[in-house]
């Protein structure tokens, strides 16, 4: 039977310790956000738009955009921005993400 040379058994002991340690990623630096990647899209006429158009607006998919539509051919145009509330589907959350680009011309 063999005997195991110490130092071979040193170098399986001791061969974890002296790899380097994977890098570790920095965390995110804390600047600024770009004012471009914050703009909003542009205004959305509720009163003259379409489907396609509505759904530009965040969180309004074809659904949503389809009962704002129908809900302008029943009740006419809308006489402020504020009425979109009562169109089933638009919800606080998604009136206060919009009011800023949801104009009446």
């Amino acid at each position: 039977m063999s005997r195991i040379h110490p130092a071979l058994v040193l170098a399986f002991v001791a061969l974890p310790f002296l790899a380097p340690w994977p890098a570790v990623a920095a965390p995110p630096s804390h600047t600024e956000p770009n004012p471009a990647s914050m703009a909003v899209g542009a205004p959305v006429n509720i009163n003259t738009a379409d489907v396609k158009e509505l759904m530009k607006l965040e969180g309004v998919g074809r659904r949503v955009a389809e009962k704002i539509v129908e809900y302008r051919d029943s009740h006419g145009p809308f006489k402020k921005p504020e009425e979109l509330r009562k169109v089933e589907g638009i919800g606080s959350g998604l009136w206060e993400k919009n009011r800023t680009r949801i104009v009446i011309k």
